[in-house]
């Protein structure tokens, strides 16, 4: 019955949309309804978040064919690059190291001395000499490959315009 309302629902998209992308979106909707786990209220919720989504990618897939992809709603589509910045993981590591010295001296106030401080300090500082060791190779291949960002925007064709 709910495979059924999904395919009806999928008619709510362009025709074009439908033909490229109907089979799959089905078959992943059916894949995903045979994991569902028994409860009631997982089933209430997927099928919540399965029907309203497949009526906003409808209704957007309609402005996009009308408009162009110009409007606003990059914040619900997939994206291909990174989902967090790249300082995200340096940031990360210094709250972990806050986290561990924090609990380190809650040790110490309370009278636990078997818990020295410097170990762990060592160790975040090996962590983040890893960590920016890491990096630096990677971003040493990517350059010796040419496919870091300078490379391909050095790759890039300028779009000249028509009327001057």
């Amino acid at each position: 019955m709910a495979l059924t309302v999904y395919c009806w629902l999928l008619c709510l998209y362009p025709s074009s949309y439908r033909h490229d992308f109907a089979e799959e979106m089905t078959s992943v909707f059916g894949d995903a309804r045979s994991a569902l786990p028994p409860a009631l209220a997982a089933k209430i919720g997927f099928y919540q978040r399965e029907f309203l989504g497949l009526l906003s990618g409808a209704l957007r897939a309609h402005f996009e064919r009308l408009f162009g992809p110009a409007l606003p709603f990059r914040r619900f589509d997939m994206q291909p690059q990174f989902r967090f910045p790249r300082s995200t993981v340096f940031l990360m590591l210094v709250i972990f190291a806050g986290t561990v010295l924090a609990i380190a001296e809650a040790a110490r106030i309370a009278g636990d001395t078997s818990a020295p401080v410097w170990p762990l300090v060592s160790i975040l500082a090996f962590m983040l000499l890893t960590m920016c060791t890491a990096a630096t190779l990677v971003l040493g291949i990517l350059h010796t490959l040419r496919r870091s960002g300078v490379h391909r925007l050095e790759n890039m064709q300028v779009k000249s315009n028509a009327n001057g």
